[in-house]
């Protein structure tokens, strides 16, 4: 079942940035046409830069599902000719790899095995990219529902003492937060970088403000988005904060507040990065090399900032 397949068209304004919609979405599932869910069948590539992906590597390490689904990870600094951020297709490179290939797939860049999936694909080359290892296939990149199957149909896989991330008391309730997280905070900072006009750009800065101002009363007053419940919708906002500062805030010029400067927003994403599954799956290395090297169109020598200084996300020691 797919919970959210295509997002509602807004009104654009002149210069406004719009996400391409997603190629391969065919769910995971028991129902007929649906991927079957099988230990060891699939491997999930990604970049420890990208926000998408590493919400599903999060999800992945909080549910203990590891050994069910095999990982691949891609350079941060996409390879040539394919380094446009605007609209024009791009490449991740396994060059991380001995010889500078995937051990399981053995490719060396993702594009030969959406290619081989399908020659006439003319779309981006995107993470997270679940590929199909008996068909050698990708077969899903949606990744805006693929934590949801992660936490459902992936059940039986499961650690015991796995927490319940998607809860059937919330899920009405943390679908909607989601697609509100994804409209005005996690695309929205695309939506204000990628825009191409001073209008677009001055009205997708203000609607993040607008909603980590309104987040930043709700977590004022509780723990986690839903109360003392670890769920999804923390995993969603959890991986733009920890892009905002060293990324977004410089690159996307979405510099009205650091998240720094939001005690409530500040409080609660380092408490999520004290936890193992979300400290191992973040990269501040690959996240500032990616978005300067990458993203930065006014970057045009390429130069690697020094700042910021990320160790202020670890609990301070004691004396």
């Amino acid at each position: 079942m797919a919970y959210q397949t295509s997002f509602p068209d807004e009104p654009p304004l002149p210069g406004s940035f719009k996400r391409k919609p997603n190629y391969f979405t065919t769910p995971f599932g028991f129902a007929p046409g649906e991927l079957p869910v099988e230990k060891g069948r699939y491997r999930l590539i990604w970049s420890k830069a990208c926000p998408w992906a590493t919400r599903q590597m999060i999800a992945r390490s909080l549910l203990g599902l590891e050994d069910a689904i095999s990982v691949g990870t891609v350079d941060p600094v996409r390879p040539p000719p394919y380094r446009d951020e605007r609209g024009e297709r791009t490449d991740w490179a396994f060059s991380l790899d001995p010889g500078g290939v995937d051990p399981v797939l053995k490719i060396k860049t993702l594009s030969e095995i959406y290619l081989a999936t399908d020659s006439g694909y003319e779309g981006r080359f995107t993470v997270p990219a679940v590929i199909d290892l008996k068909v050698r296939k990708v077969v899903n990149t949606d990744y805006f529902n693929m934590s949801y199957y992660w936490e459902t149909v992936w059940k039986d896989f499961h650690r015991k003492d796995a927490p319940d991330l998607f809860p059937q008391d919330l899920r009405e309730e943390i679908i909607a937060l989601n697609e509100v997280i994804y409209y005005e905070v996690n695309n929205g900072v695309y939506k204000a970088g990628f825009a191409e006009t001073q209008e677009a750009y001055a009205d997708a800065c203000e609607k993040v403000f607008i909603r980590l101002d309104e987040l930043e009363k709700r977590l004022a007053k509780s723990r986690y988005l839903f109360g003392d419940r670890l769920t999804d919708s923390d995993i969603r906002l959890y991986v733009t904060l920890a892009r905002f500062d060293a990324a977004y805030y410089n690159c996307f010029r979405v510099n009205k507040r650091r998240v720094r400067d939001y005690p409530a927003l500040w409080a609660y994403a380092r408490s999520l990065y004290r936890i193992p599954a979300f400290r191992e799956n973040t990269d501040f290395d690959h996240i500032k090399i990616h978005y300067h090297l990458c993203c930065d169109r006014g970057n045009v020598l390429h130069l690697l900032p020094k700042g910021p200084d990320n160790s202020d996300w670890l609990p301070e020691r004691s004396a």
